[in-house]
């Protein structure tokens, strides 16, 4: 999994009823876009974050297509 700042991390809900999680990449702490994250919550929060194969990064780009 690559991303780079901006970039948004969608982590799909894993149960029923669970709804996907969206978060913004604010720094890349890792190598050559790799994890780990600190991303920003939609209410402020931010957290250091390691994706799982749940989760896709979704580029600026791609949400000006859509």
């Amino acid at each position: 999994m690559h991303a780079s700042k901006g970039d948004r991390l969608v982590q799909h809900g894993r149960v029923v009823g669970q709804h996907d999680q969206v978060t913004e990449v604010v720094e890349v702490m890792g190598q050559e876009g790799n994890p780990p994250y600190r991303v920003r919550f939609a209410d402020g929060r931010e957290a250091v974050m390691s994706p799982g194969p749940d989760c896709e990064v979704r580029h600026p780009e791609d949400r000006r297509q859509q």
